[in-house]
């Protein structure tokens, strides 16, 4: 194993057959501040961004925030912030070096470093990939004024801990500046994550006014401030110590933190820049008016379809999404789902949903990724109300049967109670995992146990017909507690082949 690091220095001593920037990183200025730098951000934005400054377009450099932890910033920092993104299909692996990253800072170390980056005028763009849960909202869907965090930056709004903290408080610095606002562009798989956002903002700024005694700070958020909506998807698993291994063995040198995924890329995007943005349109993102249909299709198809495989796939004891996309009656009854779901998307948006189902059987079936089921299966309560019990909210106001959708939420609620017995303790993780955990351990019906979970995850409140999706769940829990996957499939008609 070689000593040497991927660095400016090293650049140019990499193999041939490896892309690296061809511009000049030194002559880049910083645009964008992203929060949430993880590996899809590295893997899809900042792959974008890179693009556009190879084209000449050298105002729009990253500077990344890590909201939490400072492992992303100890990993890129000695590396100039470069890494290689490896691009990975069943025929082998493209390793290309991405240099939009020009600095990082950790928001715990140094908030007051955050806020002056956010407030330099030359920051036009604010991206956010920060999981469905830091957006920290209530079972309703508005703002958890309650969390703690969510208390803390009210109390402490020139060194907050959230997003909403960090904006809140720079926009109110840019306009005592008079300094234009920057757009804030959601990256994250919200329902209309742009609108969210804005919504989830103008709320805790009222907090602030009112707390303040400032009445403006919420109003110019309102009025002044875009909010565009974003679609993003691309496969994008964790990184593996062997990954590591396998492409400094490639570079010649090590990358503490190379960022693996799939060829496909897609990002659409709803064209809503006062500030100026670079021409991602160049480089294969849609620009377009209205976003929902694209977003609901993707969250519909693409993460429901995940959700269904990570769950099932974890009660067959199927560790990669690979793995369990060969499963033939996983495979049947993904097929199902889409089947169950494609009638609550739009019918007159020019949805193409035969060729991206099409698209998506390959990519699921994709040897090279390895994608973890557990990955995927994190922080359900968070992604399930989107991916999967919207639709099935809409087919029964339809007049239709969410038979295939609400075995999802049946089968998630099997994987959190599995953990500790047939799947390893912690395997992975849920931000309600200990109300969870209380109410399994309480002596109930099944379907007393799923109202009891559709409560404290707000699945589907004030819905006409939530308790008939209670009552479909509950049915196939008792067939997953009894019998697991083979028994809840074959009650839906889908036989397995194991014996």
């Amino acid at each position: 194993m070689t000593s040497r690091h991927l660095s400016d220095t090293t650049l140019r001593s990499l193999p041939e057959q490896v892309a690296i920037p061809s511009y000049d990183r030194g002559r880049v200025a910083p645009g964008i501040v992203h929060l949430g730098v993880g590996a899809f951000h590295r893997a899809h934005q900042a792959a974008y961004v890179d693009d556009c400054l190879a084209a000449g377009e050298t105002d729009w450099g990253i500077v990344g925030v890590s909201l939490r932890s400072a492992d992303t910033r100890d990993a890129l920092a000695p590396q100039d912030g470069l890494y290689s993104l490896a691009v990975r299909d069943s025929g082998g692996e493209q390793l290309r070096v991405v240099g939009s990253i020009l600095s990082m800072l950790v928001a715990p170390e140094d908030p007051g470093a955050v806020l002056a980056v956010l407030t330099d005028p030359r920051t036009r763009i604010v991206t956010l990939t920060i999981t469905e849960k830091a957006y920290l909202r209530a079972a309703g869907g508005g703002l958890d004024a309650a969390h703690p965090d969510i208390v803390y930056d009210l109390a402490n709004p020139y060194a907050p801990k959230t997003a909403h903290g960090f904006l809140s408080e720079a926009l109110a610095r840019r306009r005592a500046a008079g300094t234009p606002p920057f757009t804030v562009l959601c990256c994250d798989n919200l329902p209309a994550n742009g609108a969210t956002l804005h919504r989830l903002l103008v709320e805790f700024a009222a907090l602030h006014d009112a707390a303040s005694g400032d009445a403006d700070l919420a109003r110019h958020i309102a009025d002044e401030v875009a909010f565009p909506s974003s679609m993003v998807d691309r496969i994008v698993p964790a990184t593996t110590d062997a990954d590591r291994a396998r492409i400094a063995g490639e570079l010649g040198v090590e990358d503490a933190w190379p960022v693996m995924t799939e060829p496909f890329c897609q990002w659409v995007i709803e064209d809503d820049f006062p500030a100026g943005r670079p021409a991602w349109e160049k480089f294969g993102a849609t620009m377009v008016g209205d976003v929902g249909p694209f977003e609901d299709m993707k969250l519909r198809l693409l993460n429901g379809a995940h959700s269904a495989i990570a769950y099932l796939g974890l009660l067959s004891g199927h560790a990669t999404v690979d793995r369990a996309f060969a499963d033939p009656a996983i495979r049947q009854f993904v097929d199902r789902l889409w089947a169950e779901a494609i009638p609550t998307l739009p019918e007159d948006a020019g949805l193409d949903t035969s060729a991206y189902t099409t698209e998506l059987a390959e990519r699921f079936s994709n040897t090279a990724l390895a994608h973890r089921t557990a990955q995927i299966a994190n922080d359900g309560s968070q992604k399930l109300p989107q991916r999967i019990v919207a639709s099935a909210i809409e087919c029964l106001d339809a007049g239709a049967l969410p038979a295939h959708l609400s075995l999802v939420v049946a089968a998630w609620i099997a994987a959190c109670e599995a953990r500790g017995r047939s799947l390893p303790e912690g395997h992975f993780t849920d931000p309600l995992d200990a109300p969870l955990a209380a109410l399994f351990g309480r002596n109930q019906s099944t379907e007393a146990t799923v109202a009891a979970v559709f409560d404290v995850a707000g699945f589907a409140n004030d819905h006409d017909e939530r308790r008939t999706l209670i009552e479909f769940v509950a049915t196939h829990l008792v067939h997953l507690r009894q019998g697991g996957p083979i028994l809840a499939l074959a009650a839906l008609g889908i036989q397995s082949d194991t014996p």
